[in-house]
């Protein structure tokens, strides 16, 4: 009989930088997450409907239509539970949803671990 894998949360990381994107999954996946990437906030929204993360980091600034503020109001609405991390280089450009944290870049591994709740 083979032994069972632990479940892992599973994280969303939405950086349209691919290294601080990579920087973060990378962060995440040796705190014990399994870690989606994404580069825009439309393949996040879906990402979130089908795996149904713990966790969102995500930038503000992205590509597409809607940024990491929008992407939060999004996320917060289909899942209340999810904890919800916003960064940027740039002070907030509207309030974020309830519950979400921010943090300015560069953002320190201890502090965003510590808000991941690993």
């Amino acid at each position: 009989m083979g032994q069972s894998k632990p479940i892992r949360p599973t994280a969303i990381v939405v950086e349209d930088d691919d290294i601080q994107r990579e920087m973060l999954a990378l962060l995440l996946e040796e705190s014990n997450f399994d870690v989606l990437q994404c580069e825009d906030a439309e393949t996040a929204a879906l990402a979130l409907k089908v795996r149904h993360p713990s966790l969102m980091v995500t930038d503000v600034n992205l590509v597409g239509k809607m940024d990491g503020v929008d992407l939060a109001h999004f996320a917060q609405q289909y899942n209340a539970d999810m904890r919800i991390i916003v960064i940027s280089g740039r002070p907030l450009p509207r309030p974020l949803p309830p519950g979400a944290k921010f943090f300015t870049k560069p953002v320190y591994p201890t502090v965003l671990l510590a808000e991941a709740g690993q």
